[in-house]
């Protein structure tokens, strides 16, 4: 397991005064710090420690996000009424309702 390979971000915390960093794949973790250096650094030896006791006790060690297989299709369910609405803006634009709903998401 490659903990370089983990979603690690640092941010602001106004509520604390200091930065947070923060692991995706470990969404209860947390590290305050007064750079964000500190505040990367601190995440990133929780993240090992964790790591480290969950693999001494037998537990799952979430995968980092980096290293997942995505197949590139996922079903979303949505109201009748939107889908048609979907399905007319694509037919108007002369592209397929998944060509459209692709460049929604990915506009946002």
């Amino acid at each position: 397991m490659n903990l370089d390979h983990y979603t690690y971000r640092v941010t602001w915390s106004s509520e604390d005064g200091e930065h947070v960093g923060l692991c995706t794949e470990f969404a209860s973790l947390s590290w305050l710090a007064e750079t964000p250096e500190g505040a990367l650094a601190g995440i990133r030896q929780l993240v090992k420690e964790v790591v480290t006791d969950l693999q001494s006790n037998g537990e799952a060690v979430p995968e980092p996000l980096a290293d997942r297989r995505y197949s590139g299709e996922f079903r979303v369910r949505i109201p009748p009424e939107l889908h048609r609405d979907l399905a007319m803006q694509a037919a108007e634009q002369g592209v397929s309702l998944n060509r459209l709903a692709s460049a929604k998401l990915a506009a946002h």
